[in-house]
């Protein structure tokens, strides 16, 4: 590993207060410790003061291997291990890790998503759609398994069921039971519905017309939000997939936390970890290089 380039050996000149025919007939082919090394030996103070400070001045690392260059964040960080990449991601800003989602393919980021715990993929489905919008784009197979499901409070369904046109519940209480409802109010349905058996319920459930169930599954996410992460994992990244592209996917996972990101970043091999991690605030990383990893530093100022 070798970072020693032209402005760097100017900063180096300029601190040691070198003139540059010197700096040229002397040092031209000498690694910045030597330089230091050979400076201070002659008497030279800041010289001197410069070697005391390489391994503790931020500032003093950032300037004089001029980590501001990606370029140079890139070369020292090809030199870490994946393990060792890994510790910079918890310290980054979260957009900066973002924009290493996009070496993931449209396919890969739906199955990390699938594998996300269902409050986090819930979130990022509805920072993409509307309640209105997914309650429309999912399958009818989902909706009934959100209203059939032992989670949903029955109370609560029998509440919203009466918001249904009375035609429509009368029309499934007669195609399950039989006999024909007749002179009943919405209240009434309700609680007819309400004495059924468990299994005539879930067949009346799901009897309803789909824009049926779109409303009751609509109305009760909206009352609780929560009940949304009954729904299949792979059935939301089929409704993604379809409907948005990757740069729209990736701006509604900025509701994930962090530590979900960085798991994800993991993933890529080091080559691309590394790339995603130049991104990083320049003092941050050179602050972390140092006290994490203050071998690389040394190994740098060698050559």
């Amino acid at each position: 590993m070798s970072l020693v380039i032209d402005s760097n050996l100017e900063y180096l000149q300029t601190v040691l207060g070198i003139s540059k025919t010197t700096f040229e007939e002397k040092y031209s082919d000498m690694s910045v410790d030597e330089i230091i090394e050979a400076e201070a030996a002659s008497g030279n103070q800041q010289a001197i003061e410069l070697a005391q400070e390489l391994t503790t001045n931020t500032s003093l690392v950032m300037e004089l291997f001029d980590l501001a260059d990606t370029n140079n964040k890139y070369k020292i960080l090809r030199e870490l291990t994946a393990q060792q990449l890994q510790v910079f991601l918890p310290e980054m800003e979260e957009n900066d890790l973002l924009q290493g989602l996009y070496f993931f393919t449209q396919d890969k980021l739906m199955k990390m998503l699938e594998e996300l715990p269902a409050e986090q993929l819930v979130n990022t489905v509805f920072e993409l759609f509307s309640q209105e919008e997914i309650v429309q784009l999912l399958p009818e197979e989902q909706l009934d398994k959100f209203l059939t499901s032992s989670e949903i409070d029955k109370n609560k369904i029998l509440k919203h069921i009466q918001s249904i046109p009375e035609e429509y519940v009368a029309q499934v209480l007669e195609q399950i039971t039989g006999e024909a409802q007749e002179n009943m109010d919405s209240i009434d349905l309700s609680k007819k519905f309400g004495e059924l058996n468990p299994l005539e319920y879930k067949d009346a459930l799901m009897a309803f017309q789909p824009t049926q169930k779109q409303q009751l599954v609509l109305s009760l996410g909206k009352e609780h939000e929560e009940w949304f992460q009954l729904i299949d994992a792979d059935a939301y990244t089929k409704v993604i997939n379809r409907e948005k592209q990757q740069p729209e996917v990736i701006k509604g996972m900025s509701v994930i936390e962090p530590e979900y990101i960085q798991n994800m970043i993991k993933e890529l091999p080091n080559d691309l970890l590394s790339i995603v991690i130049t991104q990083m605030d320049t003092e941050d990383f050179t602050e972390m290089l140092m006290d994490n990893f203050p071998e690389v530093i040394a190994d740098i100022i060698m050559k």
